[in-house]
């Protein structure tokens, strides 16, 4: 049995660092424009696009959440926090971008987004295991499903609250994303710049 738990907490470390290091590099594209992304002034003229005003605070407050729900999912830290923050990106990403373009991310579609969605649930209620800056600092022994399943409820409420902030109509089409720009980013900003 004792391997078996071994083997479960390699397989979420595993997960984690894969989900939370892919989501702080996006974070890190839409901030410092780190591996081609567009940078801040992408962002804010994205963000612009989308309706959310003021451009440059939204597109600091997305690229912030970003990196930092991808890090505390990947240092396994602060229990349901961090896919929390993952979950409102990928319900705003969704519904202002993806969400025209049908299911399938090979047409621009949500598809990341409800992988992106269904790990941070997994993470939010089955906890990040040994390997983790939680099990580490004792905060593990804090950790219940139905705390997820809360963060997970604030998640939600932060995203529609965020979506409600919108200035423009939400069946308009953002240039940016009706020329196809933003095709394979599943946050919504990759190639805002051209």
């Amino acid at each position: 049995m004792k391997t078996d738990s071994a083997l479960v907490d390699i397989a979420l470390l595993a997960s984690r660092l894969a989900v939370g290091s892919s989501m702080a590099a996006h974070g890190a594209q839409k901030y410092y424009g780190a591996f081609g992304g567009p940078g801040l002034e992408g962002t804010s003229q994205m963000m612009h696009s989308l309706g959310f005003e003021p451009s440059d605070q939204f597109a600091k407050a997305v690229a912030l959440t970003e990196m930092t729900s991808g890090n505390l999912i990947a240092f396994g830290a602060l229990g349901p926090m961090g896919p929390a923050m993952l979950l409102s990106v990928m319900i705003v990403a969704s519904e202002t971008v993806h969400r025209k373009n049908g299911y399938f991310a090979a047409n621009g579609g949500f598809e990341m987004n409800v992988m992106y969605a269904v790990a941070a649930l997994m993470f939010a209620n089955l906890g990040y295991g040994s390997l983790s800056v939680d099990r580490l600092t004792g905060f593990s022994r804090l950790h219940k499903p139905w705390l997820g399943w809360l963060f997970f409820v604030g998640g939600v409420a932060g995203a529609l609250s965020i979506l409600s902030l919108r200035e423009m109509p939400a069946d308009s089409v953002p240039e940016l994303a009706a020329q196809g720009a933003l095709k394979n980013d599943p946050s919504g900003t990759e190639g805002a710049v051209t």
